[in-house]
């Protein structure tokens, strides 16, 4: 605890922990819901799709950086999406020994249908919210992830549209 913190803030901290924690608990639980869709991608391996679909084609560890994964793990995920159709391998036009990962026409129909029912589970969920409610809990959660992502130290790219869906 640095000086400067003050014992107010420690207790606002530890509300907006708790309200996280169970925000992530709901999330998660919502992710497993929505992965159920039938052809769906397991809801670890979707963010992937979902940056290859929105941001192009990408080398193994370019991707990793953008996700904040190892680069093992999107190996081994990578491997899983190639088998099971909704991602390929493409030849890097820039470097003949490296390749890149770019979503099938398949990965494609995925993402969109998983990014529909998001958005109408998500309009379900808001409904009864006004609209300002909703516009300043979107300025707020961004302002979040700027603050989050500049507190560790990695990069806050835009993110792909449905990208943990």
């Amino acid at each position: 605890m640095t000086d400067t913190t003050r014992q107010d803030d420690l207790g606002v901290a530890d509300d907006l922990g708790v309200e996280l924690v169970r925000t992530i608990r709901l999330l998660a639980k919502a992710k497993a819901k929505l992965s159920s869709i039938p052809g769906s991608a397991d809801h670890t391996t979707f963010p992937i799709i979902a940056t290859l679909v929105c941001e192009g084609p990408r080398r193994t560890s370019a991707l990793a950086e953008a996700l904040h994964i190892e680069v093992s793990t999107i190996s081994r995920q990578t491997s899983a999406l190639v088998q099971q159709g909704l991602i390929e391998r493409q030849a890097d036009p820039n470097d003949g020994r490296a390749c890149l990962l770019a979503p099938t026409d398949a990965g494609r129909d995925l993402y969109e249908r998983a990014r529909q029912e998001r958005n109408r589970w998500l309009a379900a969920t808001l409904r009864d919210w006004d609209a300002d409610d909703v516009e300043r809990l979107i300025g707020l959660l961004t302002r979040l992830n700027i603050d989050l992502a500049g507190n560790l130290g990695v990069s806050h790219e835009p993110v792909a549209q449905g990208e943990d869906t």
